[in-house]
């Protein structure tokens, strides 16, 4: 008899252990589903608000001209500036041989003497042409957010065409745009990346933080300093 209540005594407590779980599980289950909702709504709402500011590297002759183009950088490899930050670069260099872009900004991160963007990036778009009057170089734009609060606070910019990929584009439209630049974007896909899948997903969740940034949780540790005039 003492066996049988105990045996049913454990049942119980299995059903009750899966139950609980099957609560827990249905619980996280519905916050993925409504995290990646919410990551999918902000998504299709940058890319139908800026539907129309986008252009692609082929369309160079029906952008608008304006000053300043703003060429973010994307990282070094071992042979220098890497695919992505090498069709930026070749993007820039055809917007000012166009007549498009007086000027060329070359964005990214100079932390350390061993990763220094912006001089790869001059030093290319000098290969392809480009005279040292037309290249400005802004060595804290260590990420998107830096980049177009430099762009606006230190290069005084009101206007601007950015260069990048489409994967980035409509976070770095609505950061700028967010932050006080009127812009446009032409987008430098060139040829097909390696893991280029993976970068489209990451931005996606990097989307989502600079809605964060540019609303409720402004950074306070972006490298500002003296105006640079253009």
């Amino acid at each position: 008899m003492k066996n049988k209540r105990f045996l049913r005594s454990k049942i119980l407590s299995l059903r009750n252990f899966f139950s609980n779980w099957k609560k827990v599980l249905s619980l996280i289950l519905i916050i993925l589903l409504t995290a990646v909702a919410f990551v999918l709504i902000i998504h299709f709402w940058t890319a139908n608000t800026y539907s129309d500011k986008k252009y692609s590297y082929e369309e160079i002759e029906d952008v608008p001209e304006t000053k300043v183009a703003i060429v973010f950088g994307a990282g070094l490899d071992e042979e220098g500036t890497g695919a992505f930050l090498t069709d930026r670069v070749k993007t820039g260099v055809e917007l000012y041989k166009a007549g498009k872009v007086q000027k060329l900004i070359m964005s990214g991160d100079n932390r350390t003497q061993y990763h220094d963007e912006p001089t790869a990036m001059i030093n290319l778009a000098k290969e392809e042409g480009v005279p040292d009057h037309a290249l400005q170089a802004d060595y804290a734009g260590r990420r998107t957010y830096d980049t177009c609060l430099r762009a606006r606070k230190i290069f005084k910019i009101e206007e601007a065409i950015l260069i990048t990929q489409n994967f980035h584009m409509d976070r770095a439209l609505y950061t700028c745009d967010s932050l006080g630049i009127d812009v446009i974007g032409v987008s430098a896909d060139r040829s097909d990346y390696k893991d280029q899948t993976m970068y489209t997903i990451r931005d996606y969740f990097a989307l989502i933080k600079a809605v964060w940034e540019l609303n409720v949780d402004e950074p306070d540790n972006v490298v500002l300093g003296d105006v640079i005039e253009l």
